[in-house]
């Protein structure tokens, strides 16, 4: 590993990439990834103290200027059962870890970072479960599917969706820096790689050019925040060059799992091309660290609006108290609640799905309890691609003659006069 310490220079608007940034430097599956990059001295300095324990037990060599750069984050991963048996204890699954690892099923990958929020955790800690593999995702149910949301039958040019009438989801990657096990799109982390880059963002930028619908883009993946600065740079001048194309936003949890991937010269390069947004993906109050904290507030001081996603999900985050908090943390953080989604039917994941009711009870638990701005919307994205489809609890209960009657936060019946 080559170590350079001169700063990040931004790239200047519209620079052509280079032939070997034409492949996404993590478009591989051969060993570790950035293996030969540059680890250069980052502006992002901040190591809470309990992330600097752990650091110092199993990390003990690697010093600040690694630590705190995120390609060294990512190739210091904790990808395999042997690696993750250095800080978990991995009894209760020692006679599976071989089936599971050589599952065709979505891979393991930790950013060290993420992982010193396990330290001295139980192992049905709520952030371990939501990341390290079960043999419980071996165990399918009816319902299931590998693409759920038939996201694969409304694709125009690959990895282009186009599922609302002026909007569009650009799979820009199948790569990220942790994957989580509930995920909707893990189908796409063995995908082949040809799948993603240069020329397949070309023809899906030539399909929304010529389409003067489209408003609207979300960049999605995998996540594209672990695109190198020139590639981000290069997508988001293209697409901001075309006219009717007025709103992009970026789909990832890089803030949470990867905070040091938010350097000045990545925000910077955002805000270029405003009004961009950013849909956060944030899971527990735990996540809130004062890594989190502080790329949280260099997202929202360049400008770029934040709204949450959250997946809700069985003995992680079920509870009112839990997501109460969680949205008041992220709040706090300058961003807004958004979406809480009902957990997405992928092969595998009944361990982690709740009942619909538990969403309504956490609706029901948070209207009136605290602010408005901290109740997102709960939704289910409808198996067979029908979309986002909002479920309320039944404030509404009908009519009485010219009267509208209402049920508040409190279960107190009220009329409201509106003839018919």
């Amino acid at each position: 590993m080559k170590e350079m310490f001169s700063q990040d220079k931004e790239p200047p608007l519209e620079q052509e990439l280079s032939s070997t940034e034409l492949i996404l430097e993590t478009a591989t599956t051969a060993g570790k990834l950035f293996k030969d990059s540059e680890i250069v001295l980052s502006d992002f300095n901040i190591i809470n103290p309990e992330t600097a324990k752990f650091r110092l037990n199993h990390f003990p060599k690697a010093s600040d200027l690694q630590w705190n750069n995120w390609k060294w984050q990512i190739q210091n991963s904790y990808t395999s059962f042997d690696e993750l048996s250095e800080i978990l204890d991995i009894s209760n699954i020692a006679d599976d870890v071989d089936f599971i690892s050589t599952s065709n099923k979505l891979p393991l990958r930790i950013t060290p970072y993420y992982a010193s929020l396990f330290d001295g955790k139980p192992t049905n800690y709520p952030l371990i479960k939501s990341v390290v593999p079960s043999k419980l995702e071996f165990v399918t149910s009816e319902g299931e599917e590998e693409d759920p949301l038939h996201e694969e039958d409304m694709c125009p040019s690959e990895s282009l969706v186009h599922r609302y009438p002026d909007r569009v989801l650009m799979l820009s990657t199948g790569f990220c820096s942790v994957y989580c096990r509930y995920c909707t799109r893990s189908r796409m982390a063995t995908k082949d790689q040809k799948s993603y880059g240069l020329k397949v963002w070309k023809k899906s930028i030539e399909y929304i050019r010529n389409n003067p619908t489209i408003r609207d883009i979300v960049i999605s993946g995998g996540d594209p925040l672990t695109m190198s600065d020139k590639q981000i740079d290069y997508l988001l001048s293209e697409l901001r060059s075309i006219p009717h194309l007025e709103i992009i936003r970026l789909g990832t949890k890089v803030p949470v799992v990867l905070p040091q991937r938010i350097t000045n010269n990545l925000v910077n390069i955002i805000k270029k091309y405003h009004p961009v947004f950013m849909s956060v993906h944030i899971t527990h109050p735990d996540e809130f660290t004062p890594e989190v904290k502080e790329a949280f507030n260099r997202i929202a001081n360049a400008g770029i609006v934040m709204g949450s996603q959250t997946v809700l999900l069985k003995g992680i985050n079920d509870d009112v108290s839990i997501m109460k908090s969680l949205m008041h943390k992220a709040l706090l953080n300058r961003v807004k609640p958004y979406y809480i989604y009902q957990c997405d039917p992928i092969p595998g994941s009944s361990h982690f799905r709740t009942p619909v009711s538990k969403g309504l009870e956490i609706i029901q638990g948070l209207r009136g309890h605290t602010s408005g701005y901290a109740i997102p919307h709960f939704v289910i994205d409808a198996p067979g691609g029908g979309g986002k489809i909002p479920l309320l609890p039944e404030y509404y209960q009908g009519r009485e003659g010219n009267y509208v009657i209402m049920k508040n936060f409190e279960g107190k019946t009220y009329k409201y006069y509106d003839p018919v």
